[in-house]
């Protein structure tokens, strides 16, 4: 838990963990709703699955795969006007989930102001790409929504692997005090 002064008083505020985009997805029938994934930095590297639409979705593969349309899109426009006023995006927060839906806020600076702005995940996710900004999510959501990879067959098989070439080149020695 983290402390931030709130006028008078001290308020207790949840933690955040670093995440990192891991990709953006569209799944197969009958919803083909696209998704975001997002995993933890360290940790458990619990993924953070988000629903998010269409156009979103193809703006934050745009910006993964550093494809530049002729014109800004929207979340360009966003890092244009940022830009222009001197604001920059500190972090983008993926804050709660209530009733299936998630919520995101984004900190900007400027001016030696600090300011909170609400936003859809989506939204921020695709900002925080273009300006290379850290993107967190709360431990409650996390808590709540994230799941705990598992490898699959072929990555077990690889661990296994690596284990045992570990296994056949270990000396006793190594492990000497």
């Amino acid at each position: 838990v983290r402390r931030k002064s709130a006028g008078r008083g001290v308020v207790w505020a949840p933690m955040a963990v670093e995440m990192e985009l891991v990709s953006v997805e569209a799944p197969e029938r009958p919803t083909r709703t696209p998704v975001v994934i997002l995993r933890e930095t360290a940790g458990q590297r619990r993924v953070l699955p988000i629903f998010i639409g269409t156009p979103e979705a193809q703006a934050i593969a745009l910006s993964m795969q550093n494809i530049e349309t002729p014109r800004p899109m929207t979340h360009d426009l966003m890092k244009n006007l940022l830009d222009e006023i001197g604001a920059q995006v500190e972090r983008t927060t993926i804050t709660a989930l209530r009733d299936g839906t998630f919520f995101a806020e984004i900190v900007l600076s400027a001016a030696g102001e600090v300011r909170t702005v609400s936003s859809r995940p989506s939204d921020a996710i695709a900002l925080a790409i273009r300006i290379g900004s850290p993107i967190f999510a709360e431990e409650e959501v996390l808590d709540e929504a994230g799941r705990v990879e598992q490898p699959d067959e072929e990555q077990a098989e690889q661990m296994v692997e690596e284990f045992r070439e570990f296994i056949d080149h270990v000396n006793p020695e190594d492990f000497a005090l």
